[in-house]
């Protein structure tokens, strides 16, 4: 209260913000309207944001190192270039829709279209202490990897133009009105009491269900499951796997929007429950398979990452444990469900963000306690049972519309533009065929 006080008296003296600095007042800085905002919390989420920028390339190279050698290029391209296309669309109409004002609580307006009005002060329906505009840029950065992940289940078969156009429909007419629901003021889910703290559904259901339709939609690649399609470098695969996990701590710890305790606890859960479902995967791997691989060991750490997303702000660090020791064999069966399918999911897509954010968001209303966070709600384990059937809810619905609006979107692109590459250019590979590069000359 005291140095509210100084900075009001200073500021009618005409005291520059610079001047407070000096003066010994960092932790303070005066907005447009001389509304305070907190410069820890701000410099904070703007790191966050950029962690989780890194997550879309690193995502990228986690793909490309699972694809074969002639289409690493096309796969890290197609998670590279939603940087920039989202991006653009976020700030011109995105944001809007996702944040701007409540219609019917089912999509946001148009008063943040061009991001008019979102400015240096803080909006106080989403964040109190930090700018607008910081807010902005951090949800732009989960606009940016969600439909990124979709890439996956459909990866070495699909035509760069189409890839374009389904990506930024997908986006503006999928994503943003389901983040309305789950996150933006006055949303239908978020009314409801649903709870996803970073992205569970909004993130990883929305993107794994549309990723299944996808798979089943554009069918099998050539020669799959005969044929032997194999990682090409899984080197590659580790790198891109340590880039999300060092990512997603601003992913889930940044959703605090504060640099506070909540921020500290969802940091430690996220890294407890990728530790978990790692050990665990290889577990599983190594009963049914006898051997312990890489490639396991970074699924695991993925799909904890993936299952305490939705719970991170709820749950504390042993039942971060359980979720994450309890997902990877989920996933697992769900991926051994795929081959007796016959699905093409190339890169597992479904199974892991699909399925193993389906159960973090299951999970949250098992494990939540507003001990963790009193701005939550207690799960069945302590005492709620209600929160479990909400949960419920946010994951049918959210799944629904993904799932029928993909189906739609995509018969739509390929009815107009034809979504699959041509028989020759699967069989030479979407670095030449498409890009007219290579990934290596060796």
């Amino acid at each position: 209260m005291l140095k509210e006080t100084m900075i009001r008296w200073l500021k009618k003296w005409g005291v520059s913000a610079g001047v407070l600095m000096l003066l010994g007042l960092p932790s303070i800085v005066l907005a447009a309207e001389g509304t305070p905002l907190n410069t820890g919390d701000t410099a904070f989420v703007m790191f966050s944001a950029a962690l989780v920028m890194l997550m879309t390339p690193g995502l990228g190279l986690f793909y490309g190192g699972m694809v074969r050698q002639k289409n690493v290029l096309g796969t890290i391209m197609q998670s590279f270039i939603v940087l920039g296309l989202i991006s653009i669309q976020w700030a011109l109409f995105g944001y809007s829709l996702a944040f701007g004002t409540d219609h019917h609580h089912l999509i946001g307006g148009l008063n943040f279209l061009g991001l008019a009005g979102v400015g240096q002060t803080a909006n106080a329906d989403y964040a109190a202490t930090i700018p607008h505009q910081a807010f902005m840029v951090f949800q732009a950065m989960f606009a940016v990897i969600t439909p990124a992940l979709i890439s996956g289940a459909f990866a070495e078969r699909v035509k760069f133009s189409s890839f374009l156009v389904f990506i930024l429909l997908w986006s503006t007419l999928i994503y943003d009105p389901i983040a309305h629901w789950v996150w933006g003021n006055g949303g239908w889910l978020r009314n409801l009491g649903a709870l996803d703290f970073a992205g569970g559904t909004v993130v990883h259901i929305a993107s794994g269900t549309a990723a299944l339709v996808m798979a089943l939609f554009l069918g099998p690649r050539r020669g799959f499951p005969k044929a032997s399609i194999m990682p090409h470098n899984m080197t590659m695969v580790l790198i891109g796997t340590a880039l999300l996990w060092f990512g997603w701590f601003g992913f889930n710890a940044g959703s605090a929007l504060a640099a506070n305790g909540l921020a500290v606890s969802a940091f430690i859960v996220t890294n407890l429950a990728a530790a978990a479902a790692m050990l665990s995967w290889i577990l599983v791997e190594w009963i049914i398979r006898k051997k312990p691989t890489a490639l396991g060991a970074a699924s695991g750490a993925v799909a904890g990452l993936v299952a305490i997303t939705p719970a991170s702000g709820f749950v504390g660090p042993m039942d971060a444990i359980i979720i994450g020791l309890l997902v990877s064999p989920i996933c697992f069966s769900a991926i051994m469900l795929k081959g007796k399918l016959g699905y093409d999911d190339s890169l597992d897509a479904f199974g892991v963000h699909g399925v193993g954010g389906t159960w973090g968001a299951i999970a949250t209303g098992l494990f939540a306690s507003v001990a963790v966070n009193p701005a939550g709600a207690n799960g069945l384990f302590y005492g709620n049972p209600k929160l479990l059937l909400i949960q419920a809810v946010a994951v049918l619905a959210t799944a629904a519309f993904s799932a029928l609006g993909t189906f739609i979107l995509v018969k739509l692109v390929d009815a107009v533009l034809g979504m699959r590459v041509p028989d020759y250019e699967e069989q030479i590979g979407l670095d030449l065929a498409q890009h007219g590069e290579a990934g290596y000359h060796m």
